[in-house]
């Protein structure tokens, strides 16, 4: 049976794009720090859809920790035909509130990781009659974001390199998605220490992880190269591409003030 790997999915979305792919009879390797958390939701997944759900507890912000994650599937034999990069997380304030180190970890996760568990998986993903890749972006990729400029400029990175690769790959049996997500009922905001405006305008917006994780699954399967999900954040795509740069950052930045 093949298995989809999940980073950051003790919570939030990645929790529910694992159940999505239970609901499909999907084998899980769920991956996150967490490992209280961890345990519970795949014994609760185990259990709820009838497929084997396992985990790995792992800091991706660590030197090393894609290679550990990568020989832990492989010396369990998993057969994992979807990848799904899901782990990330933002700060937010000027950027020098944030010291180097916290700066240089995000980037670990965000974007490290992310290529480091990619280039791994690949030539066993390239093995698979039908495989699939799923990194979550964010809806701030479309933009610079003042007060979010190192994750906004992070989640531009991941679509970038998710959108080469969907077309390095178009005549292999791998497909490439990047899910970009705006405003979600996540733990983003406490980890990001947003504050009290920014939270306020998310909340007006918010989607659930639920619909969030049913749209990128959809999408991953269907083989679709890109998806924002929400109409509204849809929409703020296509503001970003047609209004001047500078209106649209000063609109992103005014939220973070």
């Amino acid at each position: 049976m093949a298995y989809a790997l999940v980073t950051g999915a003790s919570k939030g979305i990645g929790l529910a794009i694992a159940e999505q792919f239970a609901r499909r009879k999907m084998d899980l390797v769920l991956a996150a720090r967490s490992e209280g958390q961890l345990q519970e939701a795949a014994t609760r997944i185990a259990s709820q859809y009838g497929v084997k759900a396992s985990y790995y507890v792992v800091d991706l912000a660590k030197p090393g920790a894609a290679q550990e994650l990568f020989d832990h599937c492989q010396a369990k034999k998993y057969d994992i035909n979807t990848l799904v990069n899901n782990a990330g997380y933002g700060l937010s304030g000027p950027f020098e509130k944030h010291s180097l180190a916290e700066h240089t970890s995000m980037m670990a996760v965000n974007m490290t990781a992310l290529v480091e568990l990619t280039y791994l998986f690949l030539p066993q993903l390239r093995q698979q009659p039908k495989a699939y890749i799923l990194n979550i972006g964010s809806s701030a990729a479309y933009q610079a974001v003042p007060g979010l400029s190192l994750y906004a400029a992070s989640k531009s990175f991941v679509l970038q390199f998710s959108r080469g690769l969907h077309q390095e790959l178009r005549r292999s049996s791998v497909s490439v998605t990047c899910v970009c997500p705006g405003s979600t009922d996540t733990d983003f905001a406490n980890r990001a220490q947003i504050g009290e405006k920014g939270r306020k305008a998310a909340e007006k917006v918010n989607m659930t992880p639920e619909d969030v994780a049913q749209q990128a699954v959809e999408a991953t399967l269907a083989g679709q190269t890109e998806l924002v999900t929400g109409l509204l954040n849809k929409a703020g795509k296509l503001m970003a591409w047609l209004l001047p740069k500078g209106l649209v950052e000063k609109t992103a930045g005014s939220i973070y003030d």
